[in-house]
Formats: structure tokens, sequence, C-alpha cells
């Protein structure tokens, strides 16, 4: 259920609204919009009815939730969530670029990727630090050693840095090193993970799963949500389908479609989404075009010699290229790419 309060309310009479739901054994979260203040009420909506709430001085209107996703819905929330990581921003009228290799090989290699990515107007630094693979004799990451390297070099070029926690044994961990959590498609339904992840308070990036719909993945950043974390950033990253001419098979659609179901931010992930580095720029300018708050993009100066996912990593210089094509396309969208330097317009993007 959603309350909507009138407008002028004050704190106290807030309070004494959120108080009213706890009685009922209910949970309430506040949602402090530019227009309205509205307050979700999170259990069994049987123990509560509309009529006595109505009742109350300084509410509004009381409605029942249609979509099973309550916080991530736009019922709940009407305007964009903007989640601002240092000087990255997702959502808004604003595109940050999340750029960085898909496992810490070396510190050596970290700073050097960093160097050129943050050149080219990357908002965010990744890479992966334990990194389970299908084969128990492939690379496995370097573990806190990532970790420690990621932390040096985020702070030594300004950059948040995003890597991924794979168990909940390692989100305390993860946590003290990373500025964003990554939840990987393998675990988007992983629910004792994305839990534990919420519980830090730091911003949550969510990966939909290979073989989740829209709506799965909504119902997992809800997870994230009943927390009390509402920094969730949603990443379309690719489905599994028929075609297996890709690795997976970008889904551009699931970016209006999440816009218009919920108000949390959506980036793509092209590099995973097709497995392949001469695709990879022509989807980024799709994604971007239709209106994805950002990309993560695999980069690696060596792609040849990396020890995971080579094929799919773009060159610095492919790098370069696919910023001044999101730029100009950015513009066009009435958006500008926020970079790790501040915003990044079609003109100082062609110099």
């Amino acid at each position: 259920m959603i309350i909507v309060l009138k407008p002028g309310i004050t704190e106290e009479g807030i309070r004494h609204v959120v108080a009213r739901v706890n009685e009922l054994g209910l949970e309430a979260m506040v949602s402090r919009g530019t227009q309205r203040t509205i307050i979700g009420v999170i259990g069994e909506e049987d123990r509560i009815r509309s009529e006595p709430l109505l009742a109350i001085p300084g509410v509004e209107q009381a409605m029942p939730v249609l979509a099973p996703y309550k916080m991530a819905s736009r019922e709940f929330r009407p305007e964009d969530t903007v989640v601002r990581v240092r000087n990255a921003q997702f959502g808004g009228d604003s595109v940050s670029v999340i750029a960085g290799p898909c496992a810490v090989e070396s510190r050596e290699s970290l700073f050097e990727i960093a160097e050129a990515v943050k050149r080219s107007g990357a908002a965010a630094l990744r890479g992966g630090a334990f990194k389970p693979r299908t084969s128990p004799y492939s690379f496995q990451g370097l573990g806190e050693e990532a970790l420690k390297y990621l932390k040096e070099c985020g702070e030594a070029f300004d950059l948040p840095v995003v890597t991924e926690v794979m168990d909940t044994r390692h989100v305390e961990l993860v946590g003290r090193y990373a500025d964003v959590l990554q939840i990987g498609a393998r675990n988007m339904q992983n629910f004792s993970l994305i839990t534990e992840a919420g519980r830090t308070g730091k911003p949550i990036l969510l990966k939909r799963g290979m073989s989740a719909t829209v709506k799965d993945l909504l119902m997992s950043a809800e997870y994230v949500l009943s927390q009390g974390d509402s920094a969730v950033i949603l990443c379309e990253r690719g489905i599994k389908t028929f075609e297996d001419g890709t690795r997976n098979t970008v889904d551009i659609s699931a970016v209006p479609a999440v816009q218009v179901a919920s108000h949390l931010p959506v980036i793509v992930d092209p590099s995973h989404g097709c497995g392949r580095r001469e695709l990879i720029v022509p989807l980024a300018r799709a994604a971007v075009a239709a209106g994805a708050s950002g990309l993560m993009v695999e980069v690696h100066t060596c792609p040849e010699k990396a020890l995971c996912d080579g094929p799919q990593a773009l060159l610095p210089a492919d790098f370069e290229e696919m910023m001044r094509h999101v730029a100009v396309i950015a513009e066009a969208m009435g958006k500008t790419v926020q970079t790790g330097q501040g915003k990044r317009s079609k003109e100082n993007a062609s110099r």
C-alpha cells in the first residue's frame, strides 16, 4: 500500500502516520519527493484497511500497489531515483560509464587501464576480485589483494570503485574497499546475498539474470530496497536466447521497460551482452539512445593476454571512440556524459 500525504504536512505529522502503520505490525518506508511525501507500507496488506488511515490528519490518499515490487515501482516513487557515487551520477540527465578489466590481474595492469579509461572520460572503475569460473582450473581472481589494488587505484585517479561480491561471507570485506557492490547475473536471485549487501547501505549494482524477466529483476531490487538502501542501479547485461552468434542477447527494450515500471536507474553492459569486441560500440550507442543512465564496459590494454574475457574487452583507443559517440548521442537526448573530470560535452569529446 502507498499512503500519499498532503502538501505541507509537518515532520510530527509524518511520524504520527509511521507510528500508526507500525502499530498494525507493518513497516513504513518514507519517500520524500519534490511535490509529495509518500509512505510505502510493507507487509501483509490484509492487516490494514484504507479508511482508518484516511481519518489521520495529513493523509490524502491510501492506495494498494498493484505491482508485486512495491518500493521499486513508479507508484511508490514517481520521480526518477538518482544514485550519486562521488563524481558519478546514475539517473537524471547524466550518462555515466563504468570501465575497467574483467578481473584485476596485477597492480601494474590495473593502474595502466585506469589511467586510460579516466583520460577518456570514465566516471567509475570496475574490476573483479573474486572470479569463480566454469572450470575450477581457470584464473579465480586475486581476492583481497585485488580489492586493495582497486581501492588504491580508485583513490589515485579519483574514480569510485565497482566490484562484484559473490558470497555472503565476503560482503563485509568487499564493502571495506569498494564504493559500489555489484551483484552478478548468476546471483540475481541469491536473496540471502542481496539482503546482506543491502544492509551495508552501499550503492548496489544489480545485474539482470541470464533468464530473468524485467519483473524478476525488479523483485530482486525490492530485497535491497526493503533493507532501507535506496541506492540501487539496475543493469541489463544480456539474456539467453536461441541466438548463438553472440554470447547473450542484449535486450535494449529492457531499458524503457524498466523506466516505465520503476524509478530506479538502469544501465547496460554491452561487453557481457554480446561477448564480441566489434559489437560493443554499436550496442553502447543503442543503449544510450534508448535512454540508459550509463554503461558498464570491459577495457584492457592487451586483451590477447587477459586472464578473463579478453575477446569482449575494448582496447583503450576503442573505448575513447565509444566515449566520443556516447557524448554526441547523450547530447541529442538532452543529457551529458558524467566523467571523472565533470561533464563531457560533444565539443570537448571531439578534442
